[in-house]
């Protein structure tokens, strides 16, 4: 046979099992990727944002994981906050398809990039149903008191 036939046979036969390599390491990797939504601080348009986590053994573990992360804001620094800095996850419990959500005080205040509070809510029960889909209703709470039981209603 030619040197070169030989050379470029090698070469795929490499890549083939590189590609089937990766495959496999993709199909038993931990790793999730979740997607979330900010706005742009001058323009106020929708970017999403793709981050990859390693996958929790319990799906409260992953949801609480996503609204941390939500609640830390953007990577991009052209990209709003959703809610205030100082915004903490006082308590997450996911149960029979509900997710229970309860914010602190501070995700009321209007944040230095002019967000709304409503805007900022919805985006996060979107984000909670797009990335996790088994989930069937979401409840938002703010120092214990429920918020928007009339946008619950209005999907």
């Amino acid at each position: 046979m030619n040197l070169k036939v030989i050379r470029v046979t090698v070469c795929v036969v490499l890549l083939f099992f590189l590609g089937v390599y990766a495959f496999i390491d993709f199909r038993l990797s931990r790793r999730e990727r979740r997607t979330f939504v900010f706005y742009t601080l001058y323009e106020g348009t929708a970017e999403v944002e793709d981050r990859m986590f390693l996958r929790e053994p319990s799906e409260e573990s992953n949801i609480r994981r996503f609204v941390e992360e939500t609640l830390l804001g953007p990577a991009s620094p052209d990209l709003a906050s959703l809610f205030p800095r100082e915004t903490r996850l006082r308590s997450l419990l996911y149960r029979d398809g509900v997710v229970y959500a309860d914010l602190s005080e501070s995700a009321v205040l209007v944040s230095l990039n002019g967000g709304n509070v409503f805007q900022s809510l919805v985006t996060l029960d979107t984000g909670i149903r797009r990335n996790f889909p088994f989930v069937r209703d979401v409840k938002l709470f703010i120092e214990g008191n429920q918020v928007f039981t009339i946008f619950a209603t209005s999907r």
